[in-house]
């Protein structure tokens, strides 16, 4: 049936700071950037690889009405969304210490786990990302 999963979706409450910070500070690369009148559709994507896209939304109308708006920007602030996103690197301590030289916020630093090395960080948000060096 299906083939691909193309696109997911983080809520985040600035689409211009998040924008600074997956494609400023992660290295990441904007695919669209569309107002829509109603919305602003904004994905990003690991560099040369745009057939998985992340949305960057900001939660309201029209998907949302306004007070579970509200309720989704508390949780996203508290960090109870659970694992917004997990990518992988070739090198996790040496991407751990450039991010860290860009002022990203760690929850976790690299850790041997059993599929490889692994560890934690936060976007300016609350949202609990993790990236991992996979054994081979």
């Amino acid at each position: 049936m299906f083939n691909a999963i193309t696109h997911s979706q983080i809520y985040v409450l600035d689409q211009d700071e998040a924008l600074d910070f997956y494609v400023g500070k992660l290295g990441l690369e904007v695919n669209a950037d569309v107002d829509m009148g109603f919305m602003r559709w904004l994905t990003v994507s690991v560099p040369g690889h745009p057939d998985r896209q992340v949305l960057l939304e900001k939660p309201g109308p029209p998907a949302l009405s306004e007070e579970t708006a509200e309720q989704v920007r508390e949780l996203v602030t508290k960090g109870a969304m659970g694992a917004a996103l997990i990518l992988t690197t070739d090198d996790c301590r040496k991407t751990y210490e450039t991010l860290l030289a860009r002022g990203v916020e760690f929850t976790d630093e690299p850790t041997e786990r059993p599929y490889g090395i692994d560890c934690g960080l936060r976007d300016p948000f609350g949202n609990n990302l993790r990236f991992t060096q996979l054994k081979v």
